[in-house]
């Protein structure tokens, strides 16, 4: 038998709590041995319960207990989710977590600390909530040379794009409320809308494929924002679907890693990711092309991934796991400027002489078709590096949008 211990008994850890119990006879046959929670950690009283034979509110009881060998980290946020992470490791327990926050900011230390004291530190429900990917990267591509890794890695904003294309009119703040009424935003959605989470997922996807650490502040980062019900209808025009993707990718000048929205053609396995869910599509030099597509959050598929990582501290007690991030080293990202790509454009009618001489379009779009766009226009660009459309746009002036054609 080997004990646990669960850091927080909130949406995750609750979750997990409720795997481990209903799908008891399933773990423990996967573990090759009993698992059994021994303490549950939280501020809070559950009167009636059944958290409450295993409930204490002392982190000391957990670190002090020899008997626990795994603890699950789902408190949330980085204090003091890291020193309690990083004691725990010190103490000789293997730590899994799912707290995206903490591996982004503190994971290469943390994992320099596993090692130190022959532990692991698992973390696959950091990115994509129950898509199994780190397990993918780390176990079932290993003979693979991964050159790119895209992902649509935040399903807020995935609701709200989706949302969007089939509410045609409707606005982003509107959709907004209706993602936060239905638990899907938070109150502050700053860190979907703004892009810092799938920035944090990305910079840990791509310290596992690129082995040295990627740091998610080195990440060009643009969120949905500005994304508008206009936006929406061009690219429906188009025949295509707007995305917030994340990518890392190796290129002749270095690791580029970037989020932003794009223009989705209806070809690639991203366009028809809907809704909450998330997917990831990896390149390998043998593999090709593959996708993992599943629910990016929610209590029961997040749990899920958690218990995968505490079924796998079981299995290694006493020996280090495989994990593709390694190096202690800080990844340098190559520029994004070199990057070339088309670009759907909006200007104001008024402008159009001078967008002719700046961007040299084949031509301008259609807006009858898309009702009020009056005073409006849109064209597409030809290739532009990232630098040559920053040189035109301040050549030109103001333009209403710019959303990049993947």
């Amino acid at each position: 038998m080997i004990k646990a211990a669960i850091l927080g008994y909130g949406t995750v850890g609750s979750g997990v709590y409720n795997v481990l119990n209903s799908n008891t006879r399933l773990v423990n046959e996967r573990a090759g041995r009993e698992i059994e929670v021994k303490y549950v950690l939280d501020l809070r009283d559950f009167p009636g319960d059944p958290v409450e034979k295993q409930l204490t509110h002392e982190f000391d009881d957990i670190i002090n207990d020899d008997e626990v060998k795994i603890v699950v980290e789902v408190m949330g946020g980085l204090h003091p989710a890291f020193e309690f992470t990083k004691r725990c490791l010190e103490e000789g327990k293997n730590v899994c977590t799912s707290n995206k926050e903490l591996v982004a900011e503190h994971g290469l230390e943390l994992m320099s600390v596993a090692r130190e004291n022959d532990v692991n530190y698992f973390f696959e429900a950091s990115c994509g909530g129950g898509i199994p990917i780190i397990r993918a990267l780390n176990d079932c591509l290993t003979a693979d040379d991964i050159d790119q890794i895209t992902g649509i890695l935040n399903g807020t904003t995935n609701f709200i794009l989706t949302e969007m294309a089939e509410n045609p009119g409707v606005s982003f703040g509107k959709t907004l409320k209706q993602a936060q009424k239905k638990g899907f935003a938070e109150r502050d959605p700053g860190a979907d809308i703004d892009a810092y989470d799938p920035a944090r997922k990305i910079a840990i996807l791509s310290s596992i494929v690129f082995g040295s650490s990627v740091d998610y502040k080195d990440v060009y980062t643009e969120g949905i924002r500005g994304i508008t019900s206009e936006d929406i209808r061009y690219a429906a025009t188009l025949g295509y679907a707007i995305k917030l993707l994340a990518e890392a990718k190796r290129t002749e000048e270095g690791i580029r890693v970037y989020v932003a929205p794009f223009l989705v053609d209806p070809a690639h396995p991203l366009y028809s990711v809907n809704g909450v869910m998330n997917a990831v599509y990896v390149h390998g030099n043998m593999l090709g092309d593959a996708v993992f597509t599943g629910a990016g959050a929610g209590s029961l598929p997040t749990a899920s991934a958690v218990v995968a990582d505490v079924i796998d501290a079981a299995r290694h007690d006493g020996k280090r796991a495989y994990c593709g991030w390694k190096h202690d080293e800080k990844l340098v990202l190559a520029s994004n400027d070199g990057i070339r790509r088309k670009n759907l454009v909006r200007i104001y009618t008024e402008d159009e002489g001078k967008a002719n001489k700046v961007f040299s379009p084949d031509g301008f779009l259609d807006t009858i078709s898309l009702g009020e766009l009056e005073d409006e226009i849109a064209f597409i660009t030809p290739e532009l590096s990232e630098e040559e459309f920053d040189n035109k746009v301040r050549a030109f002036g103001k333009v209403i949008s710019r959303i990049r054609f993947y």
